[in-house]
Formats: C-alpha cells, sequence, structure tokens
C-alpha cells in the first residue's frame, strides 16, 4: 500500500469509527450516498479501503434518515449536489432543539400545579399523556403542554363535555392531521432558508416565524369552518 493508501480504512474500521454497522454501510454504498466509487479503493475482489470522510458522511446520513425520516434516494440527491448544505441543514436542527431544551430547563409546570391552576381531573391529563398529546417529563409539563392543557381546560369550560360525546380522543384528529403537514412544513422551511443565508440568520429566521405561524393556522382554521357551514347551509336550501 502507497502512503496515501495507509490513511484508507478498512470496512470494519469504517463501522467502527461510524458507529454504523457494516452492513448498514454497505447498503449505503450500494445506494450511491457516500460520494463517488472513486474514492474507494478495491485491492481485491473482497477488499477494500475507504476515506476517512466518509465517515462523516455515514453518521450525516443515518441522521438524515432517522431524525428527518428522508428516503435515501433524497439523501443521494441532497448529498451529490450540496454536501455542506447537508451539514448546515443537521447544525441548524441541532441549535434549534440545544435551544428549546435550555428554555425548557427552567420552565416547567409540575403536574399537580397544572391540574390545580385548571381544574383538569387527573384522569383527562393521564388519557392526554397516553395518546402522546401530551408529554410531561418528571419535572412536569413544558409550555406547548400547559397551552394544550389551558386550551382543553377552556373548551370545557364552554360547554364541550364528555355528556355531550366530546373526549380528548377528538384531539387526535388534530394531530394526525398537523403530522404529515409539520413534517413538509420543517423540510421545506428548514432547506429553503439554510440554502440561502447562513447558519444564525437561518436561526433568526425560523424562531421568528413561531408565532406567526400560529397565528396563521388559527385564522385560515376559522375561515375553513366558518366556509364549511355555509357549503352545509347551502346544500340544503
Amino acid at each position: 500500500m502507497s502512503t496515501a493508501e495507509r490513511t484508507l480504512l478498512k470496512m470494519s474500521e469504517l463501522s467502527e469509527r461510524s458507529g454504523v454497522p457494516a452492513a448498514t454501510i454497505k447498503h449505503y454504498l450500494r445506494e450511491g450516498v457516500l460520494g463517488p466509487d472513486d474514492d474507494v479503493v478495491r485491492t481485491s475482489r473482497n477488499m477494500a479501503y475507504y476515506p476517512p470522510h466518509f465517515v462523516e458522511r455515514i453518521q450525516l446520513v443515518r441522521r438524515l434518515q432517522d431524525e428527518r425520516y428522508m428516503p435515501l434516494k433524497v439523501i443521494r440527491e441532497l448529498i451529490a449536489n450540496s454536501p455542506e448544505l447537508s451539514e448546515k441543514l443537521v447544525e441548524i436542527e441541532d441549535r434549534i432543539l440545544q435551544r428549546a431544551a435550555e428554555r425548557d430547563e427552567n420552565a416547567r409546570t409540575s403536574k399537580k400545579q397544572a391540574r390545580d391552576t385548571y381544574d383538569i381531573p387527573q384522569t383527562v391529563l393521564d388519557r392526554l399523556e397516553e395518546i402522546a398529546v401530551l408529554s410531561p417529563s418528571s419535572r412536569g409539563y413544558d409550555a406547548n403542554d400547559l397551552a394544550i392543557i389551558e386550551a382543553i381546560s377552556r373548551f370545557r369550560a364552554g360547554g364541550y363535555e364528555e355528556s355531550l360525546g366530546f373526549t380528548v380522543y377528538d384531539t387526535l384528529r388534530y394531530k394526525d392531521a398537523f403530522e404529515p403537514l409539520v413534517r413538509e412544513e420543517v423540510e421545506t422551511l428548514v432547506t429553503r432558508v439554510a440554502a440561502q443565508v447562513d447558519t444564525e440568520r437561518a436561526l433568526q429566521i425560523i424562531e421568528s416565524a413561531d408565532g406567526p405561524l400560529q397565528d396563521l393556522v388559527g385564522a385560515i382554521h376559522s375561515k375553513m369552518m366558518l366556509a364549511e357551514l355555509q357549503r352545509r347551509r347551502s346544500e340544503r336550501t
């Protein structure tokens, strides 16, 4: 082996350094998501050596799969067009999640305090947790959980009671409807912003969209509800 080739890695070394099983790495190679095959040095039919930068590339592909649910076809195209952009996307997401975790650190409300403040039965809170509408930690509820609890408390105070057939399971309609929308939204927003501005500016833009986005969704929902009521009325006349 030449001096340059000595810096290359065996498959076992590549797997150990990346933390990804060799079988998975071989699948990535077959799908062409790790880069040009020219980077691989094949010394025999059953022996090959791989460049060290494959370690980060493998970890990036795995994260895009596991954390962003991206298929390998999309990852291949993304990395082929701009490996730097792919890494930037992951950095932006990590920074957003880190900031959210830091804000959450000292802003949790205990379960008892939430129950007492909003006068909601523990059985209701338990059911909301079971269906993953609420996701409290050992320290209690975060701000989003608390907003959901407050909204449900106001629903109940306004007459949306179980005696009329309204239960916590009605919230699943919204959760199920939002899941594909949110995935598409994050994909579009993060990718579009990351491609055009630096990381810090991208973070500012994305975080500034939170409030207006909630207002937009609420206004569209109200508008569509009125339109649906008008449609039903017109069908009866």
